[in-house]
């Protein structure tokens, strides 16, 4: 099928026409046709069997996730949908990568030093300490024993946080949750996917 004959059922819009200099001998301006991003798609799929393989094949994983996702009803759906999450997961790589030196610091740090508390952990993760609190305790990594945040009982046994016991000016007793190298390592983590999904989140609303 050639680009006429999708232009002839509707399948694909009239493409703009535009000048752009020439490359080669003259003229030196030529006229181009300026097609968009879901018409090349439909181009492509016309064009290339590989392309269009690939696109059946993530049509149909989406279909047998079940009613929770959603699943395009129509070709053209379909290309959207692929551009949309191929883009979600371009900006997800990008916001990882710049969250990576961040990570590769507090792993060097953590090798390096004792055990942490929470403000310390959170100041090293330049993270304000009530949104760091507020994901400990939604992640359900830790909760709150007497006002004081203690981590659950799986994060202590895979050696990401300990409790140490200590007495206050007061004589008062009290128990203090301490981060391991290894629980800062995997915090660490954890606080770079929370900031990815809130720009990814804030994005979306902004576009909405």
């Amino acid at each position: 099928m050639t680009i006429k004959s999708l232009l002839a059922r509707g399948m694909i819009a009239l493409p703009q026409l535009e000048e752009v200099p020439n490359d080669g001998p003259d003229p030196k301006m030529i006229r181009q046709d300026r097609v968009g991003k879901r018409d090349s798609y439909v181009i492509a799929a016309q064009l290339s069997p590989q392309f269009t393989a690939r696109l059946v094949d993530r049509w149909q994983g989406l279909e047998a996730v079940g009613p929770a996702q959603v699943v395009p009803q129509s070709f053209a759906a379909a290309l959207r949908l692929t551009a949309e999450q191929q883009e979600l997961i371009d900006a997800q790589a990008a916001q990882l990568a710049a969250a990576a030196p961040a990570v590769e610091f507090v792993e060097r740090y953590a090798d390096s030093s004792g055990t942490k508390g929470f403000r310390e952990v959170a100041r090293l993760l330049g993270a304000n300490e009530s949104a760091f609190g507020e994901l400990l305790l939604d992640q359900k990594i830790m909760y709150r024993l007497g006002g004081a945040l203690t981590p659950h009982a799986q994060y202590m046994d895979a050696s990401r946080f300990c409790v140490k016991a200590g007495t206050a000016q007061n004589n008062h007793a009290f128990n203090a949750a301490r981060f391991i190298p290894k629980g800062v390592t995997w915090t660490a983590g954890e606080w770079a996917k929370h900031q990815v999904a809130l720009r990814q989140h804030h994005g979306e609303a902004a576009h909405a």
